[in-house]
């Protein structure tokens, strides 16, 4: 390890819409970013296949290719993008103080601001055919991806409030929405229920739970199983969506900044501020509510212009 810590003026974990978005608004500020890519390189973008809801992109744009352009453009202002992962952080607690964050284990970086654009990652039931046709029917976002499927039979797993929202809004544009909860019952609030009960194109099948989703290039439908009974059949679908939940990618920072239950870190309404003095939060670390990459890519901007009116008021 180190004995001289490098230090800088800015450090963005996180490469997905919200870190590269910071990046730029950084550079271009002069702060001279240093961004750490993580392991996954782009967020959950880069497990998308068509981008179509980005403003910009009339013809859409795979996910993929998004992300390497917002990487570009991070770039051409200066920003020093690096593929690390970080192992570990010491948040200071004083205004003006230095941020400490060792980087592949070894390597220590010492920034006065700290931006948080680490993202948060889809819950996803384990299975090796849902792995397999990933971003080819298997989706974890009825609000990014439903449009594809307008038309055609869809099936949504999960009970939760997250899972009737999504399933009430495929149900919008889907003839038919099969609703897979594994118990006897839902976890989502009265009202949520109540919602996909009175449409009549979701059809709710309890204590339920996916043995196999179906298809070779594309999905085609699910195998699943009656956990009470252990009967078997065949569903006919074209979309197979999970919303079983997210977890925030926070576990490094647990005990160092305010988190709800969940792991979400929370931000002062209105800014990218943390309880921290010069640690901001962006992104799908901060949000479970929109998780969009839009509004990921508008709150990295309102945490490089929360980093710099900081850096601005604590210049050494």
């Amino acid at each position: 390890m180190s004995d001289s810590p490098e230090r800088i003026k800015c450090l963005i974990i996180g490469s997905g819409p919200a870190g590269y978005t910071a990046a730029i608004y950084a550079a271009r500020a002069d702060l001279k970013p240093v961004l750490i890519t993580g392991m996954e390189m782009g967020g959950q973008l880069t497990t998308t296949t068509e981008v179509e809801n980005y403003p910009g992109y009339p013809e859409g744009i795979q996910g993929p290719e998004m992300m390497e352009e917002f990487k570009k453009q991070a770039e051409r202002f200066g920003t020093d993008i690096r593929i690390a992962y970080v192992s570990k952080t010491e948040l200071s607690t004083e205004k003006g103080g230095w941020h400490k964050i060792t980087v592949n284990d070894n390597e220590i970086i010492e920034a006065q601001a700290v931006i948080i654009a680490t993202g948060a990652s889809a819950k996803y039931l384990g299975l090796d055919s849902e792995k397999r046709l990933m971003g080819h029917g298997v989706s974890a976002c009825a609000v990014c991806d439903g449009f594809f499927f307008k038309g055609q039979e869809t099936i949504i797993v999960g009970g939760g409030d997250s899972a009737c929202e999504e399933a009430s809004y495929l149900s919008k544009l889907c003839p038919k929405v099969t609703m897979l909860v594994r118990g006897d019952e839902m976890r989502a609030s009265k009202i949520m229920q109540e919602r996909v009960e009175k449409k009549e194109n979701i059809e709710i099948l309890y204590n339920t739970e996916t043995v196999e989703v179906l298809g070779e290039g594309t999905v085609t439908g699910a195998r699943v199983r009656n956990r009470k009974t252990g009967e078997e059949m065949d569903i006919p679908a074209q979309g197979f969506f999970v919303a079983i939940g997210h977890k925030p990618n926070t576990d490094i920072f647990k005990g160092q900044i305010d988190m709800d239950k969940v792991g979400y870190i929370k931000a002062v309404p209105g800014t990218s501020k943390t309880n921290l003095p010069g640690v901001f939060a962006t992104g799908d670390a901060q949000d479970k509510h929109y998780r969009q990459a839009v509004t990921a890519a508008g709150s990295g901007c309102m945490g490089a212009l929360d980093a710099e009116k900081y850096l601005a008021e604590h210049a050494e």
